[in-house]
């Protein structure tokens, strides 16, 4: 149970120092990017004690999977209310940007700086292993160097985890884009906890390119290449897919809607000012 509540404060810590940051940035919004530096940080920061608590906490300090679950969930669930829109996600900063509803720099930033997060949330991470502040943290310190890949399957079969994943993600994630965050936030984070769940024999289901260079890039087992494929072209390829399904094009790349008939389309956005006046 010490275990727990040794994690339980890094858990408070992370989520302080994105509240921080974003008190901050309220008096500077041009540097806005700098949220979704925290907000990738929180999330591998956080996602990394998980599968500490997954990986030795179940044998190590009696926590069973159902405990493990339920504190990804809240995680994520405590991410969406924070963070708000910085997702902490290149894929859908991306996918911003394909939606013609972000300029080039911003996301070049916005994506330099999740990966910048990521880093850092990985370097915070082992250096509070090194604290050794309970057996299940001295374990992983000095397993550390061993970490567990994520990538249980073959490349090809990496790429089709991720890619799927992605897709019913994105497509999800841009039917409830203008839902109220009541409900947005706390069904994004469902849906999250479950992929992570269900592909967790093959890829672990991360559909965040950042993330998954915080999580599993630096352990042995694959190649960069493999990993790049996996968990950047994957996510990258079910974004573009979802977003050419759900609009009927790809805003920055086709000016001409690809699938639906201009009067579908013209139902569709009825439906949504419809929607929005109400």
């Amino acid at each position: 149970m010490s275990g727990l509540n040794a994690s339980l404060g890094y858990f408070v810590a992370a989520v302080i120092f994105v509240v921080t940051v974003k008190i901050l940035l309220k008096k500077w919004p041009r540097f806005s990017f700098i949220l979704e530096f925290a907000s990738s940080f929180m999330l591998v920061a956080c996602w990394l004690e998980v599968q500490t608590i997954v990986e030795i906490g179940q044998w190590a300090g009696g926590l069973g999977p159902d405990v493990t679950v339920t504190i990804l969930f809240v995680m994520m669930l405590t991410h969406g209310v924070i963070c708000g829109t910085a997702s902490g996600n290149p894929s859908l900063t991306l996918m911003k940007f394909l939606q013609l509803e972000a300029p080039i720099l911003s996301t070049v930033l916005a994506v330099a700086a999740q990966f910048a997060g990521a880093h850092l949330g990985l370097i915070v991470a082992q250096y509070y292993w090194s604290l050794e502040l309970t057996d299940m943290h001295m374990i992983k310190n000095l397993m550390y160097g061993q970490c567990s890949t994520s990538l249980m399957v073959s490349m090809p079969q990496g790429f089709f985890t991720e890619s799927t994943c992605a897709l019913i993600f994105c497509l999800i994630y841009l039917k409830l884009s203008r839902r109220s965050a009541f409900i947005r936030v706390p069904l994004i984070a469902l849906l999250l906890t479950f992929l992570s769940y269900t592909a967790r024999q093959y890829t672990s289901a991360f559909m965040n390119p950042s993330l998954a260079y915080g999580l599993t890039f630096h352990c042995p087992g694959n190649t960069f290449t493999q990993y790049a494929v996996v968990y950047w072209l994957g996510p990258l390829t079910g974004m573009m897919v979802a977003l050419l399904l759900y609009v009927g094009h790809i805003p920055r790349i086709f000016a001409k809607n690809l699938l639906y008939s201009q009067k579908t389309r013209f139902k569709v956005l009825t439906q949504i000012s419809e929607k929005n006046s109400i």
